[in-house]
């Protein structure tokens, strides 16, 4: 397999997966800062322009964080990345949207890009602000969720959890603001896990 990645990206989490699964794969960096996703090389890969890609074993390309979590975990069932019971499976879908959909598209690229929500400057403030209130209040919904157990899911990390990292790793390294008590203990949780840190380090993000 091979992960088509940009460092501290939401493919972090897709890294964090392939970690802790423990299957060999390469890496292939894309390089968002100089548009590289756009390049004709990578647009024949991935049409959409955007990472996470992953190139499985018989070369067939995957794209959509939450298609390329589920396929990860549904072909490693004995790591128990997916609940296989319908209602723990359901609710890890629910948080994985919720991150990916709403927190990410909705949240950060408000925050991020708000050109994209508004072309009148003087309206950029205003668009940040509402991206900002989205991802408080999806923080301040599993920080209720984890108040209760140490991940997403109960006892043991899911495919939400790694969705969950890289929103975390986003809010505390890139906007340098502080998680919410609970959202901070998950993050730290996660940050402990020797795959984790490994990614990081691989990454470039230790």
């Amino acid at each position: 397999m091979k992960l088509f990645y940009s460092p501290g990206s939401c493919a972090l989490g897709i890294h964090v997966l392939l970690e802790e699964i423990g299957k060999p794969y390469e890496l292939q960096k894309v390089n968002l800062a100089t548009r590289e996703q756009y390049a004709p090389e990578y647009v024949a890969i991935n049409p959409k322009s955007k990472v996470p890609a992953l190139q499985r074993d018989d070369g067939s390309i995957l794209t959509e964080w939450p298609a390329i979590a589920s396929w990860l975990a549904l072909t490693n069932p004995e790591k128990s990345l997916l609940a296989t019971d319908p209602e723990s499976f359901a609710r890890t879908l629910e948080a994985v949207d919720y991150v990916a959909a709403s927190l990410h598209m909705q949240g950060f690229t408000r925050i991020w890009r708000p050109e994209h929500f508004a072309t009148n400057e003087a309206e950029h403030p205003a668009v940040k602000a509402k991206g900002q209130d989205i991802v408080d209040k999806g923080l301040k919904s599993f920080d209720a969720v984890l108040a209760k157990q140490d991940y997403v899911g109960g006892s043991k990390m899911s495919i939400a959890d790694a969705a969950l990292f890289y929103l975390e790793y986003w809010v505390a390294e890139r906007l340098k603001q502080q998680l919410p008590a609970n959202c901070a203990k998950h993050y730290a949780r996660m940050r402990a896990r020797p795959a984790v840190q490994k990614v990081l380090t691989d990454e470039g993000l230790a």
